[in-house]
């Protein structure tokens, strides 16, 4: 991965892009994850690995942008979840901080709702 990231950073010194506006990186980023929800929408599997690499590219760019280290900024967030309490609301992971105990038991399923 270390590999990847060097060439990706590499490609993005040769065009100047380590010194543009992270700001245009963060538009771009969400213009991927636009083609990523396209791809699966359409259940496209291409399209969605395309999306994905690109979006990692973008973050790349982006954190050489801001002075950043991608691998420090995935390890910090590993860090964060490793031991992060929550449940599961909807199909969607909830941290423990994020819930709303009246409003959560509201919109879980039970046994009796199958």
């Amino acid at each position: 991965m270390n590999e990847l990231i060097k060439k990706i950073q590499q490609w993005s010194i040769d065009r100047g892009l380590d010194q543009q506006s992270p700001d245009k990186q963060l538009i771009k980023l969400v213009e991927e994850v636009g083609e990523l929800a396209g791809g699966r929408n359409k259940q496209n599997t291409p399209v969605v690995t395309d999306s994905l690499g690109d979006m990692f590219v973008v973050m790349v760019i982006y954190c050489q942008q801001m002075g950043l280290d991608i691998e420090e900024c995935v390890s910090t967030a590993v860090g964060e979840i490793s031991d992060r309490k929550g449940q599961m609301v909807d199909g969607v992971f909830v941290k423990e901080a994020d819930l709303d105990p009246y409003d959560v038991k509201s919109r879980l399923v039970t046994e009796d709702d199958r």
